[in-house]
């Protein structure tokens, strides 16, 4: 009986982390960490950080990284700055578009205060890269479920080495929302590649995978650029 015990509340333990109705991490550390490696983050190595603080912080953190998107949902800007205001808060639909301009927010005040603003960098890389997986811009569906560690870890075995196989393409972001505006054009992609797998009842494959973390890393180059010359 004793075990049975230990086992419910290892159970209990694990869904308050990952979340029954929520969402599992989106890509693993080293997929996280290459893709700000590619895009010329100098503090690449703190990319896997937001995903750490989830263990401390539970429901407020874990819900930055997602959005739970029906099917037919097109991502626009304005939904995209309707959700900054939701960034750290208990939101079951998620609301990762938001987060990733609220943490920039927030890297550019404390720069411009004269303070250490880079923790807020780089939680906002580990959401530009949460941007690219598709799992993450659809429902929790039985099929996300059942497929969202695998997906996570399709290329994190090999990433590190092959940061080459993640390409840059050039995005330009002269205003907030120029980046929401870009942050709706992956996220649609994203959406619209994760239900096509769940219609053809499949896993994503490694040069889909790679195209999607350059997604990532293109705008995260965009962003980075946009930052500096925001604090300057």
């Amino acid at each position: 009986m004793r075990r049975y015990r230990y086992l419910g509340v290892l159970i209990i333990v694990m869904a308050s982390l990952f979340g029954i109705s929520g969402t599992s991490p989106a890509w693993y550390d080293e997929t996280h960490l290459a893709i700000a490696k590619a895009a010329g983050y100098y503090k690449w190595y703190n990319a896997a950080g937001a995903d750490m603080a989830k263990l401390k912080a539970g429901r407020v953190e874990r819900d930055n990284h997602y959005c739970n998107n029906e099917r037919g949902t097109t991502v626009t800007p304005e939904m995209v700055l309707d959700q900054v205001d939701s960034y750290e808060t208990v939101d079951e639909k998620g609301h990762l578009y938001g987060a990733i301009i609220a943490s920039l927010r927030d890297y550019s005040a404390r720069k411009k205060e004269g303070k250490y603003g880079e923790y807020h960098m780089a939680f906002c890389a580990h959401y530009v890269s949460d941007l690219s997986m598709p799992l993450h811009n659809t429902v929790y569906s039985d099929f996300n479920k059942q497929h969202h560690a695998e997906i996570d870890g399709i290329i994190n075995d090999e990433v590190l080495e092959k940061v080459d196989r993640i390409k840059i393409y050039p995005i330009r972001i002269d205003s907030e929302r120029d980046l929401a505006e870009q942050i709706a054009r992956i996220a649609n992609l994203s959406m619209n590649l994760g239900y096509r797998l769940e219609d053809e009842k499949r896993l994503l494959t490694r040069e889909e995978a790679y195209i999607q973390v350059s997604h990532s890393a293109s705008l995260l180059k965009a962003i980075l650029s946009y930052a500096e010359g925001r604090c300057d």
